[in-house]
């Protein structure tokens, strides 16, 4: 379990940008040690910077592209030698895949980098971590989740469906764990649509991110940093939230025997124990 009574340690993901440099800023400003991780070793330098500027003190930086999962079992080690504890871990890296692609390790890019790496960087982590916050997404309404068959999105690949499906893996992996892990809380939660950088190699996209009003990275942060501090007695573990508020998934999303179905697929698929 955390310990309320010393400072905090933050691990965030995807934290070089968007939604997570938003809330390590902000975190870091209520004091927390935050730990910042991400893939571009140039942004993830800027991300650091940002960080300072704001609280005083430069964190700390691990690069890792969840594209691999070698580098995630990587950083699970370097993590675990630099801390005996990691009070909150942030699972927020992510990424919309325009086009359909096939990592090093087999798997849909968007899979493995929203869901497949997570999920194993929280398995190899899982006796450090105090609570786990997860960025999930509404987009987990479009989701056609098969357990069985984690690469089923590259059949008539689109990409806001393969999205939706990491997404809505997510949300039940955070419902899973806290089923599995009753002593570490667990939420996940909605940050409503953010300007970031995704879809940045879309015309298209990016010229919506600038037009539409999208919410600020800074906005749509609000509720994992709430969720990373708020007592857990206030909190129902495994829950799904948006704007500081418990909100409903839909039952796709919700279903404890599809959720127990993909953690042992995810966990054969990363290699650990089910």
């Amino acid at each position: 379990m955390e310990d309320l009574t010393e400072r905090r340690i933050v691990v965030v993901t995807g934290a070089s940008s968007g939604i997570g440099l938003a809330a390590a800023v902000d975190l870091a400003r209520r004091g927390d040690q935050v730990v910042l991780v991400g893939r571009d070793p140039a942004r993830l330098q800027s991300a650091g910077d940002r960080v300072r500027e704001a609280s005083g003190e430069r964190p700390e930086l691990f690069r890792a592209d969840f594209a691999v999962l070698d580098d995630v079992r990587r950083l699970a080690e370097k993590l675990r030698a630099a801390y005996d504890r990691i009070d909150v871990l942030a699972n927020n890296a992510g990424a919309i895949v325009l086009q359909p692609a096939i990592t090093v390790d087999g798997f849909e890019l968007s899979m493995q980098a929203n869901h497949l790496a997570p999920f194993l960087l929280s398995n190899l982590l899982r006796d450090r971590i105090g609570r786990m916050v997860v960025t999930g997404s509404d987009a987990h309404r479009s989701g056609v989740l098969d357990p069985d068959d984690l690469n089923s999105s590259l059949r008539h690949y689109r990409s806001f469906r393969a999205y939706g499906t990491s997404k809505q893996a997510n949300i039940l992996f955070t419902a899973e764990a806290a089923r599995r892990w009753p002593d570490m809380p667990a939420y996940s939660f909605h940050p409503g649509v953010v300007r970031t950088r995704f879809g940045n190699e879309s015309r298209l996209v990016a010229l919506g991110m600038r037009l539409l009003p999208f919410r600020s990275p800074e906005k749509g942060a609000e509720t994992l940093v709430w969720l990373a501090h708020q007592d857990p007695s206030r909190l129902v573990t495994g829950g799904y939230y948006a704007d500081l508020r418990p909100h409903r998934p839909r039952p796709k999303a919700s279903d404890p025997a599809l959720a127990a179905r993909l953690w042992t697929t995810s966990a054969r698929a990363v290699g650990v124990d089910a």
